[in-house]
């Protein structure tokens, strides 16, 4: 029985909120100071009360029918209404969008669907990177590769350096932006850069785009703004994935969509039909909704702007932090070592945050998340204000 099992599974590597459980389990925090989570993305905003009460009014209909695979025409509707508003682009709504049960299941999944089986297959993924990126390689059979993703190149990977003969190995190219950890935002030359190696070397982009509305000031564009950019309004070889949970408070949801190139839609749909995963009806009919609905993110974004304002003012005079352009995250390099900060945040000030070599892989003699931290700014602006304080009081008594 055991030689049945996927080979991927003795080279997946524990999840980073695993191994910062391991690290804090010996640790006793003060039991006068209440616990204040900056670990993880879990956003803890209030989701929008319409959302709710039209799931509320779906649940007996949607536990009495099986959902389609594809969803109902309304719901890829109302995703390809929201791409036109957001990104001033057109898509087909009946053959360039699928949705999808959250970005997390459908990230996986299309390693799954699109690498070829054999030897030597690659699928490239930005280090640090989101961890699904790496299982999903694993367990397609394929070879993950670390681009680092560092400060010297604006925290995106440098297309310029990977070499030709890795590019005609590549099958799949993970891009998340704006960036998990960091808050970059790929420019427009970037993703058109990206496209063109995609078509010339015939590999799939994966284009994560699931904290593209959480922006401080100018908007970011998609990887379809590329391909439309560079007169491809067939988004070939490219596939976007967007999500209701940064975006709409809605992380258990579990909702999302893929957008971009037919027949590679086309080919996902005919792979999730046989894995079984479609969208109950009352999730799709709260989707709806909330696809149609603009306000409650601006009111999300000006949320997280405030907390962001709060950072700077608070962690500045201790600690050189940049407040990214997007996302929810800092990412500060706190001069020493990562897991000992972490684990000492912790036990004085009974705040958690991620080591940043959890978030990342050794690779060529480096690990990029080593000195750094991340820091979700999720919690209510009352208690992010408290645990930054918290920080910076920590921060400060360190340097004396």
């Amino acid at each position: 029985m055991i030689n049945a099992i996927n080979p991927g599974f003795a080279h997946l590597a524990p999840y980073p909120f695993e191994r910062l459980g391991k690290l804090l389990a010996t640790v006793r925090p003060p039991d006068n100071l209440d616990p204040v989570a900056l670990s993880i993305g879990e956003p803890r905003h209030a989701p929008p009360a319409s959302v709710l009460r039209a799931y509320e009014r779906s649940l007996l209909e949607g536990v009495s029918r099986y959902p389609t695979m594809r969803g109902i025409e309304p719901l890829r509707a109302a995703m390809r209404d929201w791409l036109a508003r957001r990104f001033a682009l057109t898509a087909d709504a009946n053959t360039q969008i699928h949705p999808v049960n959250g970005t997390r299941e459908a990230l996986f999944a299309i390693a799954q669907a699109m690498v070829t089986p054999g030897a030597g297959q690659r699928i490239l993924l930005p280090n640090p990177f989101y961890q699904i990126y790496e299982g999903a390689a694993l367990m397609a059979g394929a070879i993950p590769t670390y681009l680092p993703a560092t400060a010297e190149h604006n925290f995106l990977p440098d297309l310029q350096a990977i070499a030709p003969e890795v590019l005609e190995q590549t099958q799949l190219f993970y891009l998340c932006s704006p960036v998990n950890p960091c808050g970059t935002i790929a420019p427009l030359s970037y993703l058109q850069s990206l496209a063109q190696l995609a078509r010339q070397y015939d590999f799939v982009v994966v284009a994560d785009e699931c904290y593209i509305e959480l922006f401080r000031d100018t908007p970011p564009p998609s990887m379809l703004n590329a391909c439309i950019q560079l007169g491809d309004p067939a988004f070939t070889n490219v596939l976007v994935f967007h999500s209701l949970s940064k975006r709409s408070n809605l992380p258990g949801l579990r909702s999302g969509f893929v957008a971009g190139d037919a027949e590679l839609i086309d080919a996902f749909a005919r792979y999730r039909t046989y894995h079984g995963c479609s969208m109950s009806l009352a999730v799709q009919r709260a989707s709806i909704e909330a696809w149609n609905d603009d306000a409650h993110v601006h009111s999300n974004r000006e949320q997280y702007n405030e907390k962001f304002d709060s950072a700077r003012q608070i962690l500045s005079p201790v600690i050189d932090v940049a407040v990214p352009p997007a996302t929810f995250y800092l990412w500060p390099d706190v001069g020493e070592d990562d897991e000992v900060f972490c684990r000492d945040l912790y036990a004085q000030t009974h705040v958690t945050a991620v080591p940043g070599r959890y978030l990342a892989r050794d690779a060529d003699g480096a690990n990029p998340g080593r000195n750094r931290v991340r820091l979700s700014l999720v919690a209510t602006p009352e208690q992010t204000a408290v645990a930054l304080q918290r920080l910076a009081s920590f921060i400060q008594q360190r340097k004396q």
